[in-house]
């Protein structure tokens, strides 16, 4: 597998780099960083499961509601780059344990908010501990694993994404049905207290051979294909998130689904998520292009399909499972793409990918906002599917120097 063999041996010219390369998997610490992942992505994600009670309790509207995914990615998004500066020298277990303190410190805020202010000013600190987290954990699999396995390794620490849809929200929701929605964040608190625990048990000491410098940060972008993966993370996590935003309305109102479905939808979906994670993780590790590309395609047809038929509740459903299937594989083949476009480069290419990631759920968590509230779930719909054309455009423009460092996809 090319991409485990160039991300690993190339790591030491980077900030998290090492010396030596692992002669075998540590599975536990892999675990462990992909604990990490779950715990950002559920507590990012947890209002698209709570969203209807919130709105109630606070007083707004549904478009509204798109502010709590908009206010923590815009910050993630400007923090991932800062964040590998930050971390300087520090050994980056050290660092990943602080921001999960921070994040549990986050999630309480949350639900203790009084007001729609004081939930956005906790929300915000999630986005910062977002931007951190995954920065760090996403290109940790070179550290934890050997060449052979790094893209296993990848495709589990990313399998927290895919999870945090299968036990995150869908529990967020069940445990907001049960206690509220504030109850839901408590938990989300706890949890990532665990997930602190586990860090700093199970992973080893990871230092860095050097600081990493704004100019070395700045010039990862020289790489085209790191540029090109930039454009298709921001176009295609745009889309799903300016329809996804809105998941819970609609199956409920569209669909005509009863509150009490939305949990055991929700976990379906992430079971198919699970399974599109892995199942292009490994077509990925091979070729990545045609992987995104059949994703790119199959969001494009389950939006464009979900307008027309998804106010029909068999249509509906089986339209969820293909939605997660499709959108499970995003994370990991995309993080292959950055790691395979920049290799000797494993931060900063993974810094720049998580904030071109929360800049796209920013973009379409905002872009749905007045689009649900002018022109209903449907249009939505439609325009998110058009903005996955800036991905499509990219995936098939000739490619060029795109793996000047690399085998071509």
């Amino acid at each position: 597998m090319h991409s485990a063999t160039t991300a690993t041996t190339a790591a030491p010219a980077s900030a998290a780099a090492i010396p030596a390369v692992p002669e075998r998997a540590d599975w536990p610490a892999v675990a462990a960083a992909g604990l990490s992942t779950f715990c950002v992505v559920t507590s990012e994600m947890l209002p698209v499961g709570l969203l209807a009670p919130i709105a109630d309790e606070l007083r707004m509207s549904t478009g509204m509601g798109g502010l709590l995914l908009f206010v923590p990615s815009l910050v993630a998004a400007l923090c991932a780059p800062l964040a590998v500066l930050w971390a300087g020298g520090a050994d980056r277990r050290r660092v990943l344990c602080a921001l999960l303190a921070a994040l549990a410190l986050a999630n309480a805020a949350s639900a203790l908010a009084p007001n729609l202010p004081a939930l956005l000013a906790a929300r915000a600190l999630v986005g910062f501990c977002i931007g951190g987290i995954w920065s760090i954990a996403g290109g940790l699999a070179g550290r934890l694993a050997p060449p052979a396995a790094v893209a296993l390794a990848t495709s589990v620490i990313f399998g927290g994404v895919a999870v945090a849809s299968v036990l995150g929200v869908p529990l967020g929701a069940a445990i907001g049905a049960l206690a509220g929605w504030r109850a839901a964040f408590g938990a989300m608190s706890a949890l990532c207290l665990l997930a602190l625990a586990l860090n700093a048990r199970l992973l080893p000491a990871l230092p860095t051979t050097r600081s990493l410098r704004a100019p070395a940060l700045m010039a990862a972008l020289h790489s085209p294909g790191l540029r090109r993966g930039v454009v298709i993370t921001l176009s295609l996590v745009a889309a799903h998130f300016m329809a996804y935003t809105f998941v819970r309305p609609l199956l409920e109102t569209r669909a005509g689904f009863a509150g009490d479905w939305i949990g055991p939808l929700l976990f379906a979906y992430g079971v198919a998520g699970v399974a599109g994670n892995f199942v292009a993780g490994l077509g990925a590790a091979r070729r990545e292009r045609p992987v995104l590309l059949a994703i790119v395609a199959a969001l494009a047809l389950v939006l464009t399909l979900h307008a027309w038929l998804g106010d029909r509740q068999l249509a509906a459903g089986v339209l969820l499972l293909a939605w997660g299937l499709a959108y499970g594989g995003v994370s990991v083949s995309l993080q292959l793409w950055m790691l395979r476009a920049a290799p000797d480069a494993v931060e900063p290419a993974t810094a720049w990918f998580v904030s071109a990631f929360n800049l796209g759920i920013a973009a379409g968590s905002l872009l749905g906002v007045p689009t649900v509230d002018a022109l209903g779930l449907r249009a939505n719909l439609l325009l998110a599917a058009s903005c996955l054309v800036p991905a499509i455009a990219a995936l098939l423009w000739p490619r060029g120097g795109r793996h000047a460092q690399g085998r071509a996809a």
